[in-house]
């Protein structure tokens, strides 16, 4: 029995190593991928620094990667983490979504956050929690920025 679990250490160690030449792209196709979203929405400063700090990482083209996401296996996690979020809501394709589309993004957002969904606990074990005030701030922003798109769909449906 001690042969199989000495094997098995072997294994997964040398496993482990190996994982650590095999690295997952980086999301980073660009520090400007945000500026459409952020023109069209209008955030404040405060509001744009919260999605900069709580929301890009996973939801845009431009992560922001801790000194850990060097380490295999949690680049893996990380990659699986970012690649979720941008597939669900990304920030940097903003510009092709529809409006119909961009409304209901905006809408789940709401849900989310109010939820307490977003961010995910995994990322506020590291990065912290949204504040109260923040979580306020960005659900009034979010709000805000709906009406533009509700009132565009009302014209358009006309």
């Amino acid at each position: 029995m001690k042969k199989i679990i000495k094997y098995v250490l072997i294994i997964a160690l040398i496993a482990l190593v190996v994982m650590q030449f095999i690295r997952p792209e980086k999301n980073n196709a660009g520090y400007d991928s945000v500026a459409a979203f952020e023109a069209e929405t209008k955030p404040s400063v405060v509001v744009a620094g919260i999605l900069k700090d709580n929301c890009y990482d996973c939801h845009s083209n431009q992560t922001k990667y801790p000194w850990y996401a060097e380490i295999a296996p949690f680049s893996y996690w990380l990659e699986d983490h970012i690649k979720h979020g941008k597939g669900d809501f990304n920030v940097s394709k903003w510009e092709d979504y529809s409006l119909k589309k961009k409304d209901h993004k905006l809408e789940e957002v709401i849900e989310m956050v109010e939820k307490g969904e977003m961010p995910l606990d995994s990322y506020t074990w590291i990065h912290g929690n949204l504040s109260e005030e923040d979580k306020t701030l960005l659900l009034q922003w979010v709000a805000l920025a709906r009406m533009q798109y509700k009132a565009q769909l009302e014209i358009t449906s006309k």
